[in-house]
């Protein structure tokens, strides 16, 4: 949701109570119990899954990590950080031989 007049321009998000998912996973604070965790696989599974086939413009999302996962009061985990996202136009498909994305995983 974006609100704008004049000068002022705010993007008003969704609360967050929970944080990343790095955090959950790895502060303690919050313990994740296989259920949970099994409904924010589903989550972030679909998300790309959607980004790819499910609009008009096709997304490639390039740093999918925990610390981009962030996590509701409902355990329901959204996808964040969209800076370095590529929307691909027509039918064209091209080679790319840069690195996107965080260092240290590279999918095969």
């Amino acid at each position: 949701m974006s609100c704008s007049s004049g000068d002022f321009k705010a993007l008003v998000l969704q609360y967050i109570p929970l944080g990343s998912l790095e955090v959950c996973l790895h502060s303690g604070g919050h313990h994740l119990n296989l259920f949970q965790r099994l409904d924010i696989m589903i989550d972030v599974a679909c998300a790309p899954q959607y980004l790819h086939h499910g609009s008009s413009e096709t997304i490639v999302y390039c740093d999918l990590k925990p610390c981009n996962v962030l996590l509701d009061e409902n355990v329901t985990a959204y996808i964040s950080d969209f800076g370095i996202a590529k929307i691909l136009v027509g039918l064209n498909s091209s080679t790319l031989t840069a690195t996107l994305g965080t260092t240290g995983y590279i999918a095969p």
